[in-house]
């Protein structure tokens, strides 16, 4: 397989020699695979055929399972995705460096059992491992921040939706989707203090009718999906234990706050600090833990920010509300 998509604002590329991960990560791409264009690619993805370990004799121990050695640096079982990668870089203005990673298939018995076991969760790593963690952390080189967020184009007003995950944003994507609005991601943003750029990923939703994955969910496409958005205010979703929802204005203290407590919460992310940090310890390159807190402080403070609570049992159509004015209360 060889193929190319813009990742988190970074175009990858991939080569998968094994006929089993091209197939597994032409369903994560959701359709957007595209033959390789002429332009340089910011990631290249290579997953080799073979098993044997990458040749780490010399190198410079830099913690349990990871060696670096220059620019470069070997991961043995990435973020427990059976997986050990060499990432390497080339020199580069600031936040130019392109990064190329080539990953080999050697699991250790409980990674291979737990891919056996737990295929969900096993899809969720490898793409996690190949196609979402080396786009972020190659946005993170330009200043960009992972966030556990969306935002939606309805009419050309631009809510940036946050909140932990199971709270209703998926629903919510897809029914503003339905009504023409244009999301940019369903679960996972890059974003600096202007724009977001979206991960792809197929849309994950009890109502969907693919793939079953994990919290009942089954996975079906996110129509009229975007690959980057400017939102013009924040939306904190939250479920409340009333039978309607309601809106009130929020504060930038609180909207910042949700911003940060929902990316640290959200389960997508919890391997990938980690990883940041051995790969930018190695490197030299990026900071050792993205400014999450810095970014949604800066996001606070510019946008208008509401709180919209949920009804506790779903079925009332909100969509109309994300981009309502609220009422007059204010949310600390």
């Amino acid at each position: 397989m060889d193929g190319e998509l813009v990742q988190a604002g970074e175009r990858l590329r991939l080569h998968a020699e094994p006929v089993w991960v091209a197939d597994l990560l032409e369903e994560a791409a959701a359709g957007e695979w595209r033959a390789p264009s002429i332009y340089r690619p910011d990631v290249v993805v290579v997953v080799e055929g073979r098993a044997t370990p990458f040749d780490v004799r010399g190198w410079e121990p830099l913690t349990r399972g990871a060696f670096r050695r220059g620019g470069a640096c070997v991961v043995v079982d990435a973020c427990s995705s059976g997986f050990d990668i060499l990432v390497e870089t080339e020199p580069g203005a600031d936040g130019e460096q392109p990064v190329r990673i080539t990953a080999r298939w050697r699991p250790p018995v409980r990674e291979r059992l737990a891919g056996l076991l737990l295929r969900a969760r096993f899809r969720l790593l490898v793409r996690a491992v190949l196609l979402q963690y080396p786009a972020l952390w190659r946005a993170g080189l330009r200043g960009r921040v992972p966030l556990h967020a969306s935002a939606v184009d309805i009419d050309g007003a631009v809510p940036l939706l946050v909140g932990p995950g199971g709270v209703g944003r998926t629903s919510l994507l897809a029914a503003a989707a339905r009504s023409g609005g244009r999301p940019c991601s369903d679960n996972l943003v890059v974003a600096d203090c202007w724009r977001v750029y979206g991960l792809v990923e197929p849309m994950r939703s009890e109502s969907g009718q693919g793939r079953r994955m994990p919290h009942g969910r089954r996975e079906g496409p996110l129509p009229g999906r975007v690959r980057d958005l400017a939102p013009d205010r924040i939306v904190v979703l939250r479920r409340g234990t009333g039978a309607t929802a309601a809106v009130a204005r929020l504060e930038p203290v609180a909207a910042a706050r949700a911003i940060t407590s929902g990316t640290y919460m959200a389960g997508e992310l919890r391997r990938y600090w980690s990883l940041a940090a051995t790969l930018a310890m190695a490197t030299g390159l990026g900071r050792p833990h993205p400014p999450v807190s810095e970014t949604a402080n800066d996001l606070a403070a510019r946008l208008p920010a509401t709180e919209l609570t949920l009804a506790v049992a779903p079925g009332e159509d909100v969509t109309g509300l994300l981009t309502a004015e609220p009422a007059p209360e204010v949310v600390a």
